[in-house]
C-alpha cells in the first residue's frame, strides 16, 4: 500500500530534518538516554579515552568525559513509500533494564506530526531484533500487545530471525519477544528477506546491508537519491568515539571480533564516499561525515535543516 506524502505544511517543523538529494530523513526523537548508558555499552570508552579525542566534546560527550546516547527512529518517504527504520524502546514495556521500563514518551505524536502517523506508515525496517530497535513494533490494546503500523510490511533479516529462533533466550528477552515480536509474526506483517554480502535493494533508493558482529543479521540502510548517499548504522556503531578507536566494543555484541572487522571496513568505505552518517544512537547532532584522522576517523556533524525543540527524558 502506497500513500500520496503529505504537504509540507501538515509537517512540524521542529522535527529535525536532512536532505539527502531529494529525500528528507527525518528524526523522531523517543528519549535521551540516561548517563550510565554509556560506561554500561562502551566500557572501553573511558573519561581518560574520551579526553584523548577532543572533536567529541561538546556534541557527542559532556565535559568529564562521559558519552552521550539517545534512543530515536528515521523515517523518510521514499519510492512512494512511507518508511520508518527502527521503533526505539516502546511504551509501557516490561524491561529488565529500568531506564527501558515501563515508558511513557510523546513518541507517537511526534511521528504522527513529521507526517508518519502509524496507519500512513507502509514499510519497518528492522537493524537488529534487541528491545531499544523494536519496542513502538506494537502497542497495548487492554491486555494484548499489536502492530502499531497495521498496514506496513516490517522487514528483517533471515539470518537475525533464524539466529534468535535456536537461541537460548533468558526471561527477559523471552518477553520482548512475546510483546514486541510475536504480534507481528503473529498478524502475518514479518517478511525476512535474505541479504547478500554486497547487500539488496528493498525499493528505489533503499538498500539493506549486511553489517554482522553486534547480532549475526545485523543491518544497516543505505538510502540513494539524486547521487547523495546516507546510512543510518542501527549498533554495528553505537557512538561517534568508535570512529575514533573502532576497538571500542559493546558489552552486548554477539561477536566482538566480527563487530570490529565490520567497523573497520564500514568507515573505510563511509570515508571514501562521504556518505552523510545518521547515527541511531548518536545524540544532537545525529548526523555527520566521516573524515581520516591519524591512523582512524572522526565524525564532523551535519547539523539538521530543521532544528528541533529540545526534550527531556521523561
Amino acid at each position: 500500500m502506497t500513500h500520496t506524502p503529505p504537504a509540507t505544511d501538515t509537517l512540524d517543523p521542529a522535527t529535525p530534518s536532512w536532505a539527502v538529494g531529494g529525500l528528507t530523513v527525518h528524526r523522531i526523537d523517543e528519549i535521551p538516554l540516561p548517563r550510565q548508558t554509556g560506561p554500561w555499552l562502551l566500557p572501553d570508552a573511558t573519561p581518560e579515552a574520551v579526553a584523548q579525542h577532543g572533536w567529541l566534546r561538546p556534541d557527542f560527550a559532556d565535559e568529564d568525559g562521559i558519552l552521550r546516547l539517545s534512543s530515536h527512529s528515521f523515517a523518510l518517504t521514499i519510492d512512494g513509500l512511507r518508511v520508518l527504520i527502527d521503533t526505539g524502546i516502546g511504551n509501557g514495556k516490561p524491561r529488565a533494564n529500568p531506564a527501558w521500563h515501563d515508558l511513557r514518551t510523546d513518541y507517537l505524536p511526534r511521528l504522527t506530526a513529521a507526517g508518519f502517523a502509524p496507519d500512513l506508515v507502509d514499510l519497518v525496517v528492522l537493524t537488529h531484533l534487541h528491545a531499544d530497535h523494536v519496542g513502538w513494533n506494537t502497542r497495548a490494546d487492554g491486555d494484548a500487545w499489536v502492530p502499531t503500523f497495521p498496514n506496513a510490511r516490517y522487514v528483517v533479516s533471515r539470518a537475525e530471525r533464524e539466529f534468535w529462533a535456536g537461541y537460548a533466550m533468558d526471561e527477559p528477552r523471552r518477553q520482548m519477544f512475546r510483546d514486541s515480536v510475536h504480534p507481528v509474526e503473529d498478524a502475518g506483517l514479518l517478511d525476512l528477506v535474505d541479504v547478500p554480502p554486497e547487500g539488496t535493494e528493498i525499493a528505489a533508493g533503499l538498500r539493506l546491508l549486511p553489517t554482522p558482529g553486534h547480532t549475526p543479521g545485523h543491518l544497516a540502510v543505505e538510502i540513494s537519491s539524486g547521487g547523495a548517499t546516507a546510512l543510518v548504522t542501527g549498533d554495528c556503531t553505537h557512538h561517534p568515539v568508535q570512529f575514533a578507536d573502532p576497538g571500542i566494543g559493546s558489552c552486548v555484541d554477539i561477536d566482538p571480533a566480527q563487530a570490529l572487522a565490520t567497523r573497520r571496513t564500514l568507515l573505510a568505505a563511509l570515508a571514501a564516499r562521504r556518505t552523510l552518517v545518521l547515527g541511531t544512537h548518536f545524540p544532537p547532532p545525529t548526523a555527520g561525515r566521516v573524515v581520516p584522522d591519524g591512523a582512524a576517523y572522526r565524525l564532523t556533524p551535519v547539523l539538521p535543516d530543521t532544528p528541533a525543540r529540545s526534550h527531556r527524558a521523561p
